[in-house]
Order: C-alpha cells, then structure tokens, then sequence
C-alpha cells in the first residue's frame, strides 16, 4: 500500500494533465496510463526476476492478505477524505453542477479538479486490496448509481452513496466468510442487488406518481 498510493496519485494527476493539456479525453486518458502502468510493471517484475506476491488476491481481493499496519492506515486515510470532502464540500458541488460557472465566480477549478483526483485515487488504493483491481470500477460506481435511484440533492447522493457501500462491504465480508465465497465478488454482488432494489424502488415511486397524474388530468 505504501508504494501503490504514491503511484496511483501520480496516475492519477497524469490522467488530468492529459485531459487538460493534450485533448485526450474520458477513457482514451485511462486506457493510455492503465496500459503505461501495466506495462512498466511487467518489465520490472521480469528484471527482478519474476513475481514474488499473490498476484491473484491484487486482482480478485483478500481480506486476509490486509495487515494491521494497513488496517491503521486506511482508516488514516479515510479520515484524510472525509475532512477534505467535509471542507471543500460547496466548492465541489459547484464544480460538478457547472464547471464553467464555478470558475466564472471565482473557484480555483483546477485546484479542487486535482484534489478530487487524488481523493479517487486513495480510495482505489483504499479498495484495492479489499475487492481487487478488477472489481474497483464496481465498488466506485455501483454505490452512487444506487443513491442517485432513491435520492435527491448533492449531500443526500453522498451520504446514500457512502452508507450503501459501507453497508455493501460489511455484508459483502460477513456472506462470503459464511458461504466460503470470494470476498471481493460477493461485495460486487451485494452491491448490484442493492442497485436492483433502489431501482425498483425508483420505478415503483415513478408509476405511482404517472397513476396519481392520469387521475388528475382526468378530473
């Protein structure tokens, strides 16, 4: 962990600058670093002669592979997001309404873009050894579009958003202890089913509000 967040950030900030700077955009940016990445640590590991770690459980998760020591250290660096989520909350919110009118009035856009980055960034590196590489992308996405299916307004999307992952990870654990499953899959799984359940819930409230409608106009 300790080598992986320093990296992580300086991908991250080269995915930005490549945003900003050379027109690259979106997932070409990612794919450029992402394969950059893959592909020094491939050379590395063949000049050290090979791989001496548990590959799998970097791309798949294990629980039992955490140490105290990075125990101590997420939950350092949890404290580290929430503080700064907590003191650029208004500035953040106002960049991801509208950029350009966050800049007109005065927000350091480029500032809190690099912050909001390097935020990303150590909760990937947060994640990482929980559910996986390969299952990061669901842990970071699966929890806001389930907050965005039942909620409105910024500060409710986070607070949903936050409390359907740490809900989904905590059960995610307890099932896949319990089943004898892979714990970062069955986290995943957690999480689209709380997705399938606010999604539902969502379109339940919509065809109640279509129903309530119809019988107005036809008053």
């Amino acid at each position: 962990m300790y080598v992986a967040v320093p990296i992580v950030m300086l991908s991250s900030l080269g995915i930005l600058k490549l945003v900003e700077k050379a027109r690259v955009y979106g997932d070409a940016a990612i794919g450029i670093v992402s394969s950059l990445g893959i592909s020094v640590g491939i050379l590395l590991a063949s000049a050290a002669g090979g791989f001496n770690i548990d590959l799998f459980s970097y791309l798949f998760g294990n629980i039992l592979a955490i140490s105290g020591a990075e125990v101590v250290t997420s939950i350092l660096l949890s404290m580290v997001l929430i503080a700064i989520i907590s003191l650029f909350y208004h500035e953040l919110l106002a960049i991801t309404f509208d950029e350009e009118s966050a800049k007109a009035i005065g927000i350091k856009t480029k500032a809190i873009n690099t912050i909001l980055v390097l935020l990303t960034s150590l909760t990937v590196v947060l994640a990482m050894r929980v559910v996986g590489i390969m299952l990061i992308s669901a842990l970071l996405i699966l929890p806001p579009v389930t907050a965005l299916q039942i909620t409105r307004g910024f500060r409710k999307t986070i607070l949903t958003a936050s409390l359907a992952g740490v809900l989904s990870v905590v059960l995610g654990v307890f099932i896949s202890f319990t089943a004898d499953l892979p714990t970062g899959a069955t986290i995943v799984v957690v999480n689209f089913l709380f997705f399938v359940c606010a999604f539902a819930i969502n379109t339940r409230k919509h065809r109640s509000l279509d129903r309530d409608r119809d019988k107005v106009q036809g008053v």
